[in-house]
């Protein structure tokens, strides 16, 4: 009965169901097969979504949108472009450096990539980029929002394995960045190597000052979450509410770019990305909880632990595994299906929590721009109006890339630890 919970996820998964119902029918088939009361189906799915953490959720999902719709990504672009100069490879830096900027409001990859790639993917085609390169690189710094705080999958996995969201999100704040620094290097190496950005002609525009004035409220955005969050003044729902309110001070007061009609607009939309996201974190939870309860997700780990009683061989492996998932399914559902099987293995060999929580997101993150399902990428390569596959050549060195980045917050367990330990986090 336990392995059919698994068999009919997958099954479901490979025929195209959406992932709520490829998640929740074998769920509630296996409740009904193994009897355990069709009662426990509401209690259970209203437990997984009401805890007060997941709140942010929907809240931060609000900010995207707004911050999204009230041209802030426009001026932080055009400031960061005048930053960089005109230079090859030039608006390659400027695309990582302002999808990983905006990952520290958005907190969503696919948000991240589709806010930045709608206005950089046709700047850069205009400069001679390759719509290919552009939307690689794009989906693959956009995936940096799931790691650098506030991240929507750090606040799910707190909620799942009851650890200290703000201490999450100071631990995703350097693996982060060095995510992101790590794509500087394929990108311009392709870049240059192709004379991507060389002989624009410079126009007259605004100066950096002007641009920078411009741009200020909008970079001010990320230090007032971050730095209310880590000063201790409010939680990370609470954060979401601030950003919320800023969002709309910015664009209903500061730049006047919305009006209640564009307002009714996103909280539609709002609305129904939160619904999507919580359902699945609804359903999930069943489907964790049915696992548990008929006992496959502890004859999994069982079976992990049971390949090796060396740590490293057995965390090869588990990385492997959220690789593999990553590339197929939503970080959400990877949470929900995996952490109980990991659980009692990070017990076991006493990793932190926090650290694990960290390595997992950001291996999570490189699944949102590997092909073949590639949620970032399959939204960048909408913009760019071009198939997926015209893609997998020049993604492949940014996975490399963020694969270094990632081995390299798995040997160093400090470079994610020594913030959340300065601020007295954990």
């Amino acid at each position: 009965m336990g392995l059919g919970l698994f068999f009919g996820f997958f099954i479901l998964l490979i025929i195209g169901a959406p992932i709520a119902l490829a998640i929740g029918i074998p769920s509630f088939a296996v409740i009904w097969g193994a009897d355990l009361g069709v009662p426990v189906i509401s209690p259970n799915f209203f437990a997984g979504i009401a805890k007060f953490p997941l709140l942010a959720i929907p809240l931060f999902i609000l900010a995207g949108f707004i911050l999204e719709r009230c041209d802030i990504s426009r001026r932080i672009i055009h400031f960061a472009n005048l930053l960089v100069g005109q230079r090859k490879g030039g608006l390659a830096i400027v695309a990582i450096g302002v999808c990983v900027f905006f990952g520290g409001v958005s907190g969503s990859g696919p948000a991240d990539a589709a806010a930045i790639g709608a206005i950089l993917i046709p700047a850069m085609y205009s400069q001679g980029y390759s719509k290919s390169y552009s939307a690689s690189l794009i989906a693959a710094a956009g995936s940096t929002a799931i790691i650098v705080p506030p991240s929507i999958a750090l606040i799910i996995y707190g909620a799942i394995t009851n650890t200290s969201v703000p201490a999450l999100f100071a631990a995703g704040a350097v693996p982060g960045f060095l995510a992101g620094i790590s794509l500087l290097i394929p990108a311009l190496w392709i870049a240059i190597r192709k004379g991507y950005g060389a002989n624009v002609k410079k126009e007259a525009e605004q100066s950096l000052w002007e641009a920078f004035k411009d741009a200020f409220w909008g970079l001010l955005a990320p230090i007032i979450i971050l730095g209310g969050l880590y000063g201790g003044v409010f939680t990370p729902t609470e954060a979401a509410v601030v950003a919320v309110f800023y969002s709309i001070l910015l664009g209903m007061v500061i730049y006047r770019t919305l009006n209640f009609a564009k307002m009714y607009r996103i909280l539609v939309d709002a609305f129904e990305a939160s619904s999507i996201v919580l359902l699945i974190v609804a359903f999930a939870g069943l489907f964790s909880w049915a696992g548990s309860t008929v006992g496959i997700l502890d004859t999994f780990a069982q079976m992990l632990m049971g390949i090796s009683d060396n740590e490293w061989v057995v965390l090869f492996l588990i990385n492997v595994l959220i690789f593999f998932g990553g590339m197929l399914i939503d970080a959400v559902s990877i949470f929900y299906i995996f952490l109980p099987i990991f659980m009692p293995i990070i017990t076991h060999f006493g990793w932190d929590p926090i650290w694990f929580g960290v390595v997992m997101t950001l291996n999570l993150a490189i699944g949102q721009f590997t092909p073949p399902v590639a949620v970032n990428l399959f939204v960048t390569t909408q913009l760019a109006n071009i198939r997926l596959e015209k893609t997998f050549t020049t993604v492949l060195p940014m996975v490399l890339a963020m694969m270094v980045a990632l081995l390299v917050v798995i040997f160093f367990p400090s470079l994610s630890l020594f913030i959340p330990r300065f601020f007295n986090l954990i």
